[in-house]
């Protein structure tokens, strides 16, 4: 498992060269795309939070920071800026769909984090992520 990871990891981080990236090209505006990447390393920064609170036994307060930071609750952030700046629109429909799995699986994760059982909630962790690997193997930005 940890292997199979990082392999997915390294192409994250451009293991492979574009030119033998079988990832879908999704292209949008510059400013979408700026908030795409900014919101992405804002959920890489909650992903380790909520990991820490777990670890730490902190499962009500891991459950908050999966709704605020990645759940139902934080879907639209963009959606006062102009059209240019909003990513959702310009993504290809699946890949969009993907995201809006990844917002319910976290708000999923919360409901389950929030009832205090340590097992349950360790074992709800891949779900947490999966739309996270699906669409970061999936798609790219360039």
């Amino acid at each position: 498992m940890k292997t199979v990871l990082f392999c997915v990891l390294a192409l994250l981080a451009g293991g492979a060269p574009a030119a033998d990236d079988a990832r879908v090209l999704a292209p949008m505006p510059a400013a979408a795309a700026d908030n795409l990447r900014s919101e992405m390393r804002a959920s890489l920064l909650a992903l380790n939070e909520i990991l820490a609170l777990v670890a730490g036994g902190q499962l009500r307060e891991a459950a908050e920071v999966a709704e605020r930071e990645l759940g139902r609750s934080a879907m639209g952030k963009h959606r006062s800026q102009p059209f240019e700046a909003r990513p959702g629109p310009h993504m290809p429909p699946a890949m969009h769909a993907i995201g809006i799995d990844g917002h319910k699986a976290a708000s999923d994760f919360a409901r389950v984090a929030a009832g205090g059982d340590r097992e349950k909630t360790i074992a709800a962790l891949p779900t947490l992520t999966a739309a996270c690997v699906g669409c970061h193997y999936g798609y790219r930005l360039r």
